[in-house]
């Protein structure tokens, strides 16, 4: 039996922080898992999430989400969940130990990228060890940007 994963309803994004690729230069990713209420959930399945300004920390050796935006669920009443409340990240020690390393050593920031669905419908958080893009390093991404685009039109007139 085929699975088409654009068609299952448990795999989609949830919220997208599109802004980080062009401030950050994304050195490597790992795919993490959220601690989360239930009504935070179903509020991350209607789609209006927002972690355009948050980022990870390592503290007491735990990994930590901090500053993302997940609204209430209008649906819940006094069983609400808090909306900007940091939420724990699930990893493996190894992995945690080498994000700490590479924030502490080298400077690096963790960057979420995105919050979605996975097959099996458990939410998952795509993290990214980054390192910020100066002024000049923007600029070239988006004239090498411009250049792509351009080239696409170019190469679709002449066919």
């Amino acid at each position: 039996m085929s699975q088409n994963r654009k068609a299952d309803p448990n795999n989609k994004v949830a919220a997208e922080n599109r802004k980080a690729r062009y401030s950050y230069e994304v050195l490597d990713t790992l795919e993490t898992g959220l601690v989360l209420s239930g009504t935070e959930v179903k509020s991350l399945r209607g789609g209006h999430a927002n972690i355009q300004e948050s980022y990870a920390s390592v503290e007491g050796g735990e990994l930590w989400l901090i500053n993302s935006y997940l609204p209430e669920y209008l649906q819940a009443n006094r069983f609400n969940h808090e909306p900007r409340r940091r939420r724990k990240l699930l990893v493996s020690k190894r992995e945690l130990s080498r994000l700490w390393q590479s924030v502490d050593r080298e400077g690096m920031t963790l960057v979420p990228l995105k919050i979605y669905f996975n097959d099996r419908g458990r939410a998952k958080l795509l993290l990214a060890v980054a390192r910020g893009k100066k002024l000049h390093d923007k600029r070239e991404t988006e004239k090498q940007r411009d250049w792509n685009r351009e080239k696409g039109r170019l190469l679709k007139e002449r066919g």
